[in-house]
């Protein structure tokens, strides 16, 4: 690993451990809630103890003055919810455009099993290749998804997660399993670090009960979406969240850390 591989892994991590907040939804969804004012998202979030925020280049002008020190990730495929099929993603930018947007990583989403699974391949490794000689690094949003593929199942995600390996990525983002146990099946699949994805939004605890269990079967943290940057109190579920994540803490701990009165 090259110094500034390393230096720039601490910029998106605390300790080896990844709390990763997307907000590149609005290339996807539009300008949903929590995306209208993303300065004011942005800082909450970070403030509550993100470790990253990540968005597509074109937002990384109202990124940097309201992240307060946390690191920058810019995401380099997208589709939107209205065009054809949400599961093409096509290449938005490179890693020498994130480098000139301020970015310290770089992710790009693939979808193991899908109609699109081939180019998305190739659009991978030709990323951790050119990432490589910046000394950039790149989070791989592997899921299984396709016709006839079970999103949750641990086998197919190990495959997901290990294909992110073969590629060069240097963390993987993929979706759970649904239990602790299980998803030690997923991370034994891999020397990457594996983050997971926030899913559907439930409740508080539910939440914060999904990163408990990602916790421990051996995820090195969270990349956690809607379920943060939609919520009532942004900071306040990224300190429950962080508190799972960075400190160890158990569902009630890490509610109480969030301020939330059902703890």
């Amino acid at each position: 690993m090259t110094a500034g591989l390393s230096a720039r892994l601490d910029r998106i991590s605390t300790n080896d451990r990844y709390l990763i907040v997307p907000m590149d939804h609005g290339i996807t969804m539009g300008a949903v809630k929590g995306l209208v004012d993303i300065e004011s998202t942005i800082d909450g979030v970070t403030r509550g103890g993100a470790d990253a925020v990540l968005t597509q280049k074109g937002i990384a002008d109202r990124v940097h003055d309201n992240k307060n020190g946390a690191g920058y990730i810019v995401h380099v495929n997208a589709s939107t919810t209205i065009g054809p099929d949400e599961n093409d993603k096509r290449m938005t930018a490179t890693a020498t455009e994130a480098v000139r947007a301020g970015a310290d990583a770089v992710s790009l989403h693939i979808n193991v099993g899908s109609t699109y699974e081939p180019k998305q391949i190739e659009d991978l490794a030709g990323l951790t290749d050119d990432a490589s000689r910046l000394g950039l690094p790149v989070l791989a949003m592997a899921y299984a998804r396709g016709p006839g593929v079970d999103s949750t199942d641990p086998e197919s995600l190990g495959h997901a997660v290990r294909l992110a390996e073969e590629l060069g990525a240097d963390v993987v983002k993929t979706g759970y399993s649904g239990d602790g146990d299980s998803f030690e099946r997923v991370t034994e699949s891999t020397r990457l670090p594996v983050v997971i994805a926030g899913g559907s939004k439930g409740t508080d605890r539910e939440t914060v009960e999904m990163v408990r269990g990602a916790m421990d079967g051996g995820a090195a943290g969270v990349s956690m979406g809607r379920s943060i940057f939609q919520h009532d109190d942004p900071e306040g579920i990224a300190s429950a969240v962080s508190a799972v994540v960075h400190d160890d803490a158990g569902v009630d701990e890490a509610l109480r850390a969030g301020g939330f009165v059902e703890a």
